[in-house]
């Protein structure tokens, strides 16, 4: 992979730094990502090397304290809705692409918007930002409930893996008490009427 088309540093550095700031699991993660958003950037149409560089350093803030998360935010000069400051499964994303553009030296408009929107998503996401969306959600290790169906269905239609995702965690924060947040709810809104047809569910 070429990071220094997108940022200061080598992929050796890129991953030196990965795995200075999280664990082993989440960076075995971290290179699923990767190789799931170039899959799925080739069957979609987003830019391939975009989208492994991307999902490479998507979670390059999730290893730091929510504490930290929260500073790198407010020192950017972003006011966290109320929302979101209920939601510390947020922040990591925001902070990841303040991190990506202002540490690692990332200019490229789309992949910090991929950084910034990988967990709650949001409406009208560009190629690029659904590609890292679902290939966090559906990365090798997944093994929540409906992973695999997940995978499957996102390997049949894009839009169909993002409608039941969308839901699926909308529902999952419905049961723990969570806040959906603005941005998750103008996803769930745009994807309301897509319909899943991929009936394999094993």
């Amino acid at each position: 992979m070429e990071t220094e088309k997108f940022c200061r540093f080598s992929e050796e550095e890129i991953k030196s730094v990965l795995k200075s700031r999280m664990n082993e699991h989440r960076y075995a993660h971290s290179i699923n990502v990767a190789e799931r958003a170039v899959f799925l950037a080739k069957k979609y149409g987003a830019d391939p090397e975009k989208a492994g560089f991307a999902g490479l350093i998507h979670d390059i803030c999730k290893g730091i304290p929510n504490e930290e998360q929260l500073s790198v935010i407010k020192s950017a000069g972003i006011k966290p809705d109320e929302d979101t400051l209920k939601s510390p499964a947020l922040w990591h994303s925001i902070a990841g692409a303040i991190y990506a553009e202002h540490e690692i030296g990332v200019t490229d408009e789309d992949v910090l918007n991929a950084i910034r929107y990988h967990t709650s998503g949001r409406g009208n996401m560009s190629i690029l930002e659904k590609v890292v969306y679902m290939a966090d959600l559906t990365s090798a290790e997944r093994n929540y409930p409906d992973a695999e169906y997940t995978r499957k269905l996102t390997d049949h239609s894009l839009d169909e893996g993002i409608a039941y995702g969308v839901r699926w965690i909308a529902g999952d924060l419905e049961k723990r008490g969570l806040p959906k947040g603005r941005d998750t709810e103008a996803l769930l809104e745009e994807y309301k009427n897509v319909l899943i047809t991929y009936e394999e569910r094993k």
